[in-house]
């Protein structure tokens, strides 16, 4: 992979620009970034929101002519060929994002929706806290913009910073048209909640559970929609692309489903990814355990642009299970969040002697961004050798805390805490990467037909550290903005039904039989074990150039060993399975993350190094991550781009 931050000027150096038109009648820019030795210099922020195209003329790819019979206009139902599905749109994921855009795009054309697991298992479900949006009277936009861009570390793209904050209200006015319930105060007007990195009350909540009941929402309207189909248990292996010219197309995506171990695979007109996250590269997520960073590995494998992957939010408080009074009989699959809410209605924090410290750390205290809590934390943990903080609303009335944070209080309780009585043990696990497939203001990537909305993409908003509460903001901004480039490309693109014939399929290893089977699953989850300790070990809230640099020599040789436990085992390189293909985006994940760390001289937001300990104004650019072809592992390209043994 090529990883760059451009220096000493701070603008990104380009070869000589290509004018185009591209499928929506406008010219565009193609280029190339270079990062060095060009002449002609273009600023990121006036260049990302116009271009997101890269010149692959020299990039090795099974080319596919497109001139064959065709269908055009819509697919009026749900059409299958075999183990071949077509669609107008798919999805891949079943979060915020990926169901807003499915419910507008259903209004032009039938949709897949692809989900790992049961639809509602998504990072929205877990999302306590709420929805950040100028609704009072005493707040504003600019308000709004200016909090998201001091957390963001100045690195937030100020267009699509204004574009989040401008568009947020309407959404949520949506989603409350749509049957989704939120909490009013006593005045009958919706309670707005404070959470840190905010100047005002902007939170739109329902109770601690607002993912729940917003994801609740929208999966009723999906079972409503007879255009839309729900493919649960499909999980995702690979897009399918191939080259036209110099340009990268989208046209579906391979999938398996892990109740059968059927392939299937979908051809589409437009593919969205709202896949979510990768909190899985560490031990300890707040993340459900389908967040392994299956859209990010793909939409890499298939040479999108990735950006910003450093930035890595830990959030400061997770439940800390070491600290309860009955300890859980079985380790949780992801940490239990403590959400930031707790914190903006006067939660304060404690180390294990009852001192408050962050006011030693940041004049903001226990408001201050996520990004400065959770360093706080670890270096109070550090100093202390201590396992955990503490976290107290007890002073708070009992009545606010329960209605507020019942959630919360009920978890809590089950282990034998009282938190309107006692302290909650807290202590920082990975929440949300704020990096991801770098999308324009339309949701629009560098692959044609192929559109990123939710954590699964990069857009310019988060910078360097996302603000509180602004991650389902940016979703349901982004898939609502995706959707009429969506329906254009959609009406312009033709379906052809020898298409599923492109690539060669991929298949389900049941030919290994149980034994070997079995020896490949429990290794491939010991080699996950690994790679989550070395990610928190060299790769955590603090680092230094040195443990990056151990970290991704570790990376590379633990994927090696593993891949060559895969085929030696009698693993073909066309082979999917539920376990070696998150592992395999693990390690693409993993290495993207250390890549981009290792490039960013600087400390800036999440990204913490002691090493560069200061912030480098010429340095307030954004990581770009270029595809490559020297991508030489297994998880590094697409099944249908392996050498076949």
């Amino acid at each position: 992979m090529a990883t760059g931050i451009a220096s000493g000027s701070g603008q990104l150096y380009l070869r000589e620009p290509v004018y185009r038109r591209n499928s929506y009648g406008k010219a565009q820019c193609h280029s190339t970034v270079i990062l060095s030795g060009m002449q002609n210099q273009i600023h990121w922020s006036s260049w990302i929101s116009k271009l997101l195209q890269v010149d692959r003329s020299n990039y090795s790819q099974c080319q596919v002519k497109t001139n064959r019979k065709s269908h055009r206009g819509t697919i009026k139902s749900c059409q299958r060929e075999g183990p071949t599905r077509y669609f107008d749109f798919a999805v891949i994921g079943s979060g915020i994002a990926g169901l807003r855009y499915a419910l507008e795009v259903a209004k032009h054309g039938t949709v897949a929706v692809i989900t790992k697991a049961e639809p509602h298992e998504s990072n929205t479900n877990y999302a306590q806290g709420g929805v950040s949006a100028v609704l009072c009277p005493k707040d504003s936009v600019e308000s709004h913009m200016q909090d998201t861009i001091v957390a963001g570390a100045y690195l937030c793209d100020e267009e699509t910073v204004r574009v989040v904050c401008t568009e947020g209200p309407e959404r949520i006015r949506e989603l409350i048209a749509m049957g989704a319930s939120f909490d009013h105060g006593e005045d009958g007007n919706l309670h707005l909640a404070r959470e840190g990195g905010h100047s005002h009350r902007r939170i739109v909540h329902a109770a601690d559970m607002t993912g729940r009941e917003i994801g609740r929402a929208l999966l009723e309207a999906v079972v409503k929609d007879p255009n839309i189909y729900v493919f649960q248990h499909h999980f995702a292996v690979d897009l399918l692309t191939t080259q036209d010219g110099s340009d990268i197309v989208c046209h579906g995506i391979d999938t398996i489903n892990t109740e059968t171990q059927e392939v299937i695979r979908f051809i589409s007109k437009v593919t969205l990814l709202a896949s979510g996250g990768a909190g899985h590269i560490y031990p300890s997520t707040t993340n459900p355990p389908v967040a392994t960073g299956d859209g990010m590995a793909m939409a890499h494998r298939a040479q999108a642009v990735i950006s910003n992957m450093e930035f890595v939010q830990f959030h400061p408080t997770a439940l800390a299970d070491e600290g309860l009074p009955i300890r859980p009989s079985n380790a949780r699959e992801n940490a239990f969040l403590i959400t930031e809410a707790v914190r903006g209605d006067g939660g304060i924090l404690y180390n294990l002697d009852m001192e408050r410290f962050m006011p030693l750390y940041d004049e903001r205290a226990e408001l201050a961004p996520r990004d400065v809590v959770a360093r706080s934390i670890d270096d109070q943990l550090k100093k202390r050798g201590e396992e955990y903080v503490l976290l107290d609303i007890s002073h708070k009335p009992t009545e606010k805390i329960l209605s507020h944070f019942p959630n919360i209080a009920a978890e809590c309780l089950r282990y034998g805490l009282d938190i309107t009585q006692q302290p909650i043990p807290v202590v920082p696990a990975a929440h949300y990467m704020c990096g991801g497939v770098r999308a324009g203001l339309e949701g629009e990537t560098n692959v044609r037909g192929l559109y990123v909305a939710g954590e699964v993409a990069c857009t310019g908003l988060h910078g360097a550290n996302r603000l509180a509460s602004n991650s389902l903001a940016e979703a349901l901004v982004f898939a609502r903005r995706a959707v009429q480039p969506s329906i254009d490309h959609m009406n312009i693109s033709k379906i052809d039904h020898s298409a599923s014939s492109w690539w060669p399929r991929p298949v389900a290893p049941l030919l290994l039989g149980d034994t070997v089977l079995n020896k490949v699953i429990r290794q491939t989850r010991e080699v996950r074990k690994e790679l989550q300790s070395i990610m928190w070990e060299y790769v955590g809230i603090v680092r230094s150039t040195s443990r990056l640099t151990l970290a991704e020599t570790r990376i590379i040789e633990l994927e090696l060993k593993w891949e060559r436990y895969l085929f030696q085992h009698g693993w073909k390189p066309t082979m999917v399975g539920l376990e070696a293909c998150e592992m395999r985006n693990l390690f693409c994940c993993a290495k993207l993350v250390v890549s981009s760390a290792l490039s960013r001289h600087e400390s800036r937001g999440l990204h913490y190094t002691i090493d560069f300990p200061h912030v480098e104004e010429s340095k307030r650019l954004p990581t770009v991550i270029f595809p490559s072809q020297l991508n030489s592992s297994w998880s590094s390209r697409q099944l249908h781009r392996q050498q076949i043994c």
